[in-house]
């Protein structure tokens, strides 16, 4: 994969089946984004369907949030690396010593994709936090995350937008900050707490959108893909 432009947004492929992933895959342009494959997609086609997937002109995240002890994620994250995918991610609440780790194996593989943390889910709110006995303001929570992801030297964190201006700020402009739960303007929400549109994730300092439905379920994904990217441009 040898991809030279940097599209800021990430197609979430979030199918059961490869033909079904494929098929959208062959209506979306390169140029435009980069594809993200996660636990339902990964589980069911597994890495050879990745590999394929590099093996095109798309940069691939691999979502599929690492978080085990130090020594498991590590070797998780080596065996990510090999399957050439431009970015993969843990957990932040996995702690120091394992990003650590697992920082180290992809920095040890020649591949070396960037490697970054999730801070709070986007379907997660206060009350959610409250009730797994986390009663920090939720700003802070992922604000206190994402600085220990900082200090493992990972190069980012998944985020919502809505911390993007704060963790902007905070971190600095090197820092990478990945945005789901991002909707167009006229878009439904589903099952995303907090979201907010395209434009305006950028705009708070994202630097890259992750977008499923929006497009995946459009009746022209690639107009779709191309309506984002003219309102993130505009």
């Amino acid at each position: 994969m040898a991809q030279t432009h940097d599209p800021k947004i990430i197609v979430a492929l979030d199918y059961a089946d490869a033909d079904s992933a494929f098929k959208l895959v062959s209506q979306l342009d390169p140029n435009l984004c980069r594809l993200k494959v996660g636990k339902e997609l990964f589980t069911a086609a597994g890495p050879q369907f990745v590999e394929k997937l590099t093996r095109s002109d798309f940069g691939v995240f691999l979502d599929l949030k690492f978080h085990d002890i130090p020594n498991t994620v590590a070797k998780a994250c080596s065996a990510a690396s090999n399957l050439g995918v431009w970015m993969l991610n843990v957990h932040a609440s996995g702690g120091m010593e394992m990003m650590q780790a697992a920082k180290q194996a992809v920095d040890s593989n020649s591949n070396n994709p960037l490697l970054i943390a999730v801070t709070v889910l986007t379907s997660m709110n206060q009350q959610t936090l409250n009730q797994i006995g986390i009663h920090t303001e939720l700003a802070t929570h992922v604000l206190n995350l994402a600085t220990l992801t900082q200090q493992a030297g990972l190069d980012g964190v998944v985020c919502s937008a809505m911390e993007a201006k704060s963790l902007r700020t905070t971190l600095g402009n090197d820092f990478c900050l990945v945005t789901p739960g991002i909707r167009p303007t006229n878009a439904s929400k589903d099952d995303q707490s907090r979201i907010v549109t395209p434009k305006d994730a950028l705009e708070l300092g994202s630097s890259y959108l992750v977008i499923g439905r929006p497009i995946t379920q459009a009746a022209n994904p690639l107009a779709a893909l191309e309506a984002i990217h003219a309102e993130c441009t505009a």
